[in-house]
């Protein structure tokens, strides 16, 4: 425990346990520095609860760097719970997990994340005022989806001298509620768009109300295109997968895409911009962060517009120093995040 608690930098780790609603959770919080700890809750099933210690580590610390970047008065968290063969009430499991935030006393403030839903949060809620993301808050998917469309027009300034979309071969790795809404975007903007999804029925749909070419999951990166956008699994990015790219930009609302950090530099002596995935794809925390602020619509839409500056930035500090983007963008965070 205390291993991967010092890998990952983490400041707290606070664990508990109702054996009447079957709640197994895990908060890990990796900085405060900035504000109290913000990041989602998975609901996930897990080989054992090593595995969902190590992966609230290591998402703690991705939500620490993400708000950092975002210009958010908020550190990274992250809660796990640990989805059991069967649950009673899962209604109540959520309304006992609220009472476990509460005990943080405002430290950890959670919001949806894989697994779990806004009814889950409205469930929280019941006990906690340190949530967001309930049914009132709203989704952040689209908010998401706005700002990975703002950082891939970035991204094609970036690298091809442009922002303008129109003609552009972009490949969709994902159709769920963020790459779906994300391709409707870069389909008004004149894309052509290149789709792959597990799911046969969401791909049908992006055919028929998007003109969107259907491709395999295992062949989309190997497909000629000028921007691959990832929006589906982590780890997409692997040695095997960056050999088979055939595209100018990496650029996608997947969380945890490179399968480890020297996948940076290969895309980088590929000759590859990769946009690094918690700054583009931050739409949705600032979205979740600001409603808990009480911001309005207007101020939230204007930080949403900030994520391309940010990856501008980013790339200008990259080329500068002869660097990846990956790397800049830690370095940036690791500073904001360095104690005063």
């Amino acid at each position: 425990m205390f291993a991967i608690m010092q890998a990952s930098g983490l400041q707290a780790l606070h664990v508990a346990q109702d054996p009447h609603t079957g709640l197994q959770a895990i908060i890990a919080v990796h900085s405060t520095r900035l504000g109290p700890a913000l990041g989602g809750c998975r609901y996930l099933s897990y080989v054992d609860s090593h595995s969902a210690l190590a992966d609230a580590a290591r998402l703690a610390k991705g939500m620490s760097y993400k708000a950092a970047l975002a210009g958010l008065p908020f550190g990274g968290g992250k809660a796990v719970l640990i989805r059991p063969a069967h649950v009673p009430s899962r209604a109540a499991l959520f309304e006992a997990f609220g009472g476990f935030i509460e005990t943080l006393k405002g430290g950890y403030i959670t919001a949806v994340d894989s697994g779990t839903s806004a009814a889950d949060m409205d469930c929280i809620a019941q006990r906690t005022q340190h949530v967001t993301s309930t049914t009132r808050a709203g989704d952040p998917s689209p908010h998401t989806a706005m700002g990975v469309f703002a950082g891939i027009r970035a991204s094609a300034m970036a690298r091809l001298g442009s922002d303008d979309l129109q003609g552009l071969r972009i490949a969709v790795q994902g159709l769920g509620q963020v790459g779906y809404a994300l391709a409707e975007q870069l389909a008004a903007a004149g894309a052509e768009l290149l789709v792959s999804d597990l799911d046969p029925g969401r791909l049908q749909l992006a055919v028929q109300q998007l003109g969107a070419q259907p491709v395999s999951s295992e062949a989309l990166p190997s497909i000629p295109c000028d921007i691959f956008v990832p929006c589906g699994l982590g780890g997409v990015l692997n040695q095997q997968t960056v050999a088979q790219l055939h595209c100018a930009v990496v650029a996608g609302a997947a969380n945890n895409q490179l399968a480890s950090p020297e996948i940076a530099e290969l895309l980088e002596a590929r000759g590859i911009l990769y946009a690094p995935d918690y700054v583009i794809n931050s739409g949705g925390l600032i979205y979740v962060a600001r409603t808990h602020q009480g911001a309005s619509g207007p101020e939230i839409t204007a930080h949403l517009a900030q994520i391309g500056q940010r990856l501008t930035e980013v790339y200008a500090h990259a080329q500068a120093e002869n660097r990846s983007p990956a790397r800049i963008a830690d370095q940036l965070a690791e500073r904001l995040l360095e104690p005063a």
